[in-house]
């Protein structure tokens, strides 16, 4: 069971906002998809022109990998009591994975679970669940 849209759109507002505040860059577009155990937040196109632009090397793409890699690492505290209080449930798992080449940030919340994500081209069917903002 999905929870009320609004908790969709106010975690894919506060993901945008701490993305900006902590980058200086917004992502263009931000998707939220919620399950059980699960939480999963995609920031589209959330890399700036600097760090596409260094992604097209495999030595500067894996800088930029280990970059948001460490930025999330020190910096996903608020992240994470923010979803405690729209959601009322605490992140006990988190992970982030960049895909420089479409310039797209996963924030991954699970509760102990094997999360598999897969980022399909862009059309076809809409999402099952989830909002962009």
């Amino acid at each position: 069971m999905s929870p009320p849209l609004p908790v969709l759109e106010q975690l894919a507002k506060v993901a945008r906002d701490l993305q900006q505040e902590r980058t200086g860059h917004p992502p263009k577009a931000v998707t939220v998809v919620i399950g059980d155990d699960m939480l999963v937040i995609t920031l589209h196109d959330a890399l700036s022109p600097a760090e596409r632009l260094m992604s097209e090397t495999a030595a500067g793409a894996a800088g930029v990998q280990e970059f948001h890699r460490q930025l999330f690492a020190v910096s996903s505290a608020e992240l994470r009591d923010e979803i405690k209080r729209i959601t009322g449930r605490t992140v006990r798992e988190a992970a982030v994975e960049v895909e420089p080449v479409t310039g797209s940030v996963v924030h991954a919340f699970t509760s102990g679970n094997v999360v598999q994500i897969f980022q399909l081209t862009p059309g076809g069917t809409p999402p099952l669940s989830g909002t962009t903002a």
